[in-house]
């Protein structure tokens, strides 16, 4: 399932329709939502470097890390990050997001900036003026790919930083505005959904064409209820969860898969949903049987209590058919006898 998530992201917008987002979520409960994005963001990035993408750069909107962190991930997977700037671009939002840094080295009362400028990010210093966000992402886009039809995607790691500084409409409008971009190939982005209320989870997710939901086992293997809170941070860390995702077709249909995955240090792997588990879940549901035989008796009793509604109603229309017209005839008369009456 992950890897129909990555095949969407990577075969990108048809001609005339908007790009296919994808909306990450996670929770407290488990979360692992930016193990599911730095999965994804190096998937689609081999596959743009193999010419197996549509897009042929990326565009990485920086906020909940920086971006010597990303060119290190980027590094031991084993992409040269020395040619990294032919193809990708990262906006910097997390060194100075609201320009506080920059206004205190123009004053002379604070230090210098960390050395981000030397992996070649864009620095953006105002992170509410969600226009000129809009316009930073498509300029840089356009100075990675070539003029034309080519196109490139857009990464963001932490929508929630964003709505920090801005409301929801105005994110939304960000959002919008870059799949409707012709020069977008696709866009996805995590949440953290217990962050903020449900109608912002729910705006983000109608945003989305793909809705990808981690959430954690709320049983183990033998049945039993598994107590989260309860287990040590290192268990934590290596424990299983769901993975569930909504594709919403052209058609308007809603179609819903999901999976296991599996987390072990830095590194998540997915998997179906194992033989066992399916046994447990099967074995919760209630044993309903439903009997629909009839015993010899039974269709005796039946058929000596059956009576022919159709007959039953056609003798019944004769009587009513009648009494109808005896009333008639009688108020037709009644009314000749009133205007006889009259006349006299």
């Amino acid at each position: 399932m992950a890897e129909s998530i990555c095949r969407a992201l990577r075969d990108g917008a048809l001609q005339g329709e908007h790009a296919p987002a994808l909306t990450i979520k996670d929770s407290i409960a488990s979360p692992f939502g930016f193990h599911v994005f730095t999965h994804l963001l190096t998937q689609l990035s081999s596959n743009i470097l193999a010419a197996k993408s549509q897009s042929r750069g990326l565009v990485l909107v920086a906020l909940s890390r920086s971006p010597s962190f990303y060119l290190d991930l980027l590094n031991r997977i084993g992409i040269d990050v020395a040619s990294s700037q032919k193809w990708i671009e990262i906006l910097d939002c997390y060194t100075d997001p609201l320009g506080w840094k920059d206004a205190l080295l123009a004053s002379g009362n604070g230090g210098s900036l960390s050395n981000e400028a030397s992996t070649g990010a864009s620095l953006c210093r105002n992170v509410k003026d969600m226009d000129k966000l809009y316009s930073s992402i498509i300029e840089l886009g356009k100075g990675i790919v070539e003029q034309g039809k080519v196109r490139f995607c857009v990464a963001i790691d932490s929508v929630n930083e964003i709505l920090r500084h801005a409301s929801i409409s105005s994110v939304a409008g960000l959002l919008s505005n870059l799949r409707s971009n012709d020069r977008v190939s696709s866009i996805f982005w995590l949440s953290h959904s217990d962050l903020h209320e449900d109608r912002v989870t729910a705006v983000l997710e109608y945003m989305s064409s793909m809705v990808a939901s981690i959430e954690p086992l709320n049983q183990s293997a033998n049945g039993h209820r598994c107590n989260w809170e309860s287990l040590p941070l290192l268990e934590r860390n290596y424990w299983k969860g769901k993975f569930h995702v909504r594709f919403k077709r052209r058609n308007g249909r809603v179609r819903v898969m999901s999976e296991e995955f599996h987390v072990e240090q830095s590194a998540i792997n997915f998997r179906s949903i194992s033989s066992e588990d399916e046994i447990v879940n099967r074995s919760l549901l209630p044993k309903v049987q439903f009997n629909l035989q009839l015993s010899e008796k039974e269709q005796i009793d039946w058929a000596k209590e059956l009576v022919n509604p159709f007959k039953f109603m056609m003798f019944g229309d004769h009587l009513r058919m009648a009494r109808v017209k005896q009333n008639l005839f009688l108020l037709e008369y009644c009314r000749q006898m009133r205007t006889l009456a009259r006349a006299r």
